[in-house]
């Protein structure tokens, strides 16, 4: 591995800016208030921070809807303030990952502005037009967000296509002059001295050259890895990210492995690494996000296992199981009231065993839990307020208690509530009101109480990342599910020529035994989440407690 591939054993924290701290009384988070958080995540010990977007925008999908790609948004600080943040995150060793949103812009940007009704203008052809087909929409497809993915343009009488929010306009890859002004895009902050990109839903850019009705789903499968990605991709990371030395993690939506080894191929001719959320659909009825169900645990870890075995040796991918778009998993798959922190522990290790990033989701080191909401004035996404109006009000799909049940399971507000920094008043987040209201439990789920603790879910993070550094099959080692149709226990093994890994896992609050072969050198245990067993010597029989996890090390 060379130092260019720091992030193979690296850990990347994301952070939400308008969540994270307010340095003064506005309710939303800035620049500052992260610089003022920066000896925090050094004490974590990550690699890196992930941020997501603080260009100007508008801020109808919270800065993913870009209104000037080289401007900083006043509502989180100045370039100076940037500028300052790159120099201090760069003094305690973390790298800064810029989030870039390039298959869309806001509508408010002066391309789209000067586009909207002017066929004639130099613009035009950056954006995704058509003609009504019988007096309507181009096609049937529904945007991301509910409704149909074409705009009017009343002027011109065309439309525009938007697989996300109305104000957020699709570009259009096709012409030459939109990538070149990508390039530059990229090339602006890598000057600047970011170390890497996350590319949201980058395998959306490229779009077919005709527009048909999906006459069995939403349209995605028309666009989805689409047929010139590939070759887009490669010509970026040719021009930009090479050129860098950039890491680069592309946002995967409806993806493939097969794509995504070509994507992430060691090679490095597209990207590092990719983000795919097939394991984030084990709770979705019938593959339907909108509906409230438990999660299907021998679906997860099938899927885990596709995906591990898959990019092994071919490419690689994100860890994770929160985001600004998740939910926060203590509440979606372990159990936020009796066993928060065992759980938390538990679904940490569960991950950052395996091989690939991780990605730490601000909070998830704290253990940190949906609101639980309980009305709809409470909630401030686009993505839920909308469902909520379509299923309750215009569908009558469910009542207004049903869809309160399913936001408080799948909302995307569940992660962005305002990180906890202590037990004052708003979680000590901000001197003002903030912006969206504070999990009730952050007098007691809090980074402060956290820190205090020696046994805190933050620093059982701490010990999976320094293990990630110092233990190489963890990188290197061939992925095996040891029990995949066990109903409770999640078992698999990493293995390389020196070491043998045995992570297991019970996802639920009962009592389970099992047997393994833990024969070999000095098998030790290195993490477990019931503090009591670290000095044992690993037995082929054990019985796990409600949430235990038990990681063992084996020499070969």
């Amino acid at each position: 591995m060379t130092n260019s591939e720091w992030w193979r054993t690296a850990t990347v924290y994301q952070i939400y800016p308008k969540s994270f701290c307010d340095s003064g009384n506005k309710g939303t988070g800035d620049l500052q208030g992260i610089i003022s958080k920066l000896d925090y995540l050094q004490k974590l010990g990550v690699d890196a921070i992930w941020l997501t977007p603080v260009y100007q925008s508008p801020m109808i999908d919270n800065g993913y809807d870009i209104a000037d790609y080289y401007s900083i948004n006043p509502d989180f600080g100045t370039m100076a303030d940037f500028d300052e943040l790159l120099v201090q995150a760069k003094s305690r060793g973390i790298r800064i990952i810029m989030d870039i949103v390039v298959n869309h812009t806001s509508t408010e940007h002066h391309w789209f502005q000067s586009a909207l009704g002017n066929k004639e203008s130099e613009y035009r052809d950056y954006y995704i037009w058509k003609d009504p087909v019988d007096g309507k929409e181009p096609t049937n497809w529904q945007s991301k967000f509910g409704g149909n993915a074409w705009a009017l343009d009343e002027v011109t009488n065309q439309y525009y296509l938007h697989l996300f929010a109305k104000e957020q306009a699709d570009l259009n890859w096709e012409n030459p002059k939109v990538r070149q002004e990508v390039k530059e895009i990229i090339s602006f902050w890598a000057e600047k001295g970011i170390d890497g990109f996350r590319l949201d839903v980058i395998n959306l850019i490229s779009k077919p050259n005709e527009f048909f009705n999906d006459e069995s789903g939403d349209g995605r499968r028309f666009y989805t890895d689409g047929p010139k990605v590939h070759q887009y991709l490669q010509e970026i990371s040719d021009a930009v990210f090479q050129k860098y030395g950039s890491v680069t993690v592309g946002e995967m939506s409806s993806t493939t492995l097969e794509h995504c080894q070509q994507y992430s191929a060691q090679g490095g001719k597209e990207l590092s690494m990719v983000f795919n959320f097939h394991h984030l659909k084990a709770d979705y009825k019938n593959g339907e996000k909108w509906t409230k169900a438990p999660f299907d645990f021998l679906s997860l870890k099938s899927i885990f296992n596709h995906w591990q075995t898959g990019l092994n040796g071919k490419g690689w991918g994100a860890l994770f199981w929160c985001n600004h778009d998740q939910p926060r998993v203590v509440s979606r798959l372990g159990n936020d009231k009796e066993y928060r922190e065992l759980s938390a522990k538990m679904l940490a290790s569960s991950v950052h065993m395996m091989q690939g990033t991780p990605y730490i989701y601000q909070g998830e080191e704290i253990g940190m839990t949906n609101p639980h909401y309980t009305s709809i004035e409470q909630y401030r996404d686009l993505e839920s307020t909308n469902m909520f109006d379509i299923m309750v009000n215009q569908e009558k799909l469910v009542s207004e208690a049903e869809m309160l049940e399913i936001l408080d399971q799948k909302s995307r507000d569940n992660s962005r509530t305002p990180m906890q920094w202590n037990g004052t008043s708003h979680a000590g987040f901000t001197q003002g009101t903030p912006w969206l209201s504070v999990a009730n439990n952050y007098p007691q789920v809090n980074a402060e109480s956290a820190l205090t603790n020696q046994e805190s879910v933050f620093y059982f993070y701490k010990k999976l990342i320094q293990l990630r550094k110092d233990i190489d099959v963890i990188t290197t080692g061939d992925y095996v599910d040891l029990m995949p149709e066990h109903e409770e226990l999640f078992c698999y093994q990493r293995e390389n020529e020196t070491h043998r890994l045995i992570a297991v896992h019970n996802f639920y609050d009962n009592e389970v035994g099992l047997s393994l072969d833990v024969q070999g050198q000095g098998a030790e245990y290195i993490l477990s989440n019931y503090g009591d067993i670290k000095a044992e010597k690993p037995q082929s029989s054990m019985v796990l407690r409600p949430y235990e996890c038990r990681v063992i090390l084996i020499e070969k």
